[in-house]
């Protein structure tokens, strides 16, 4: 059990890592890691998963996703925003054509699913 709880904290750090880069990176998502990295938390460390529940930066939004199984209201254009002008930028530096149409396949099926994802009104945490 102990080396199990090792190995599932440092996956549940490495995911944070990940997730760090994912808001940096257009290409690699920040949200899957960062509910890895819950679910690794909450199996090994309740410090840890304290600590990542309630963060500032993203800890609202994990909770509210563990809870509702819905992004609060008004987050969902937020979030679709931001991924534009990320695939705008990469967009604008690539020169390859086919890494510029892979670009618009990932961000249109980023876009659909973010899109069928439902809402629910921010207040009920």
């Amino acid at each position: 059990m102990r080396l199990q709880r090792i190995l599932l904290i440092i996956v549940g750090w490495f995911s944070i890592i990940l997730a760090i880069l994912g808001i940096l990176l257009p290409l690699l998502p920040t949200t899957p890691f960062l509910l890895l990295a819950a679910w690794c938390f909450s199996r090994s460390s309740p410090r840890f998963h304290y600590w990542l529940l309630h963060n500032s930066w993203f800890g609202k939004y994990i909770r509210h996703w563990q809870q509702h199984k819905a992004l609060p209201k008004g987050v969902k254009i937020k979030i679709i925003v931001i991924i534009l002008f990320s695939f705008i930028f990469s967009l604008w530096f690539v020169e390859s054509w086919w890494i510029r149409g892979t670009l618009l396949i990932i961000l249109a099926i980023l876009l659909a699913y973010l899109l069928r994802l439902p809402q629910i009104d921010g207040g009920k945490n």
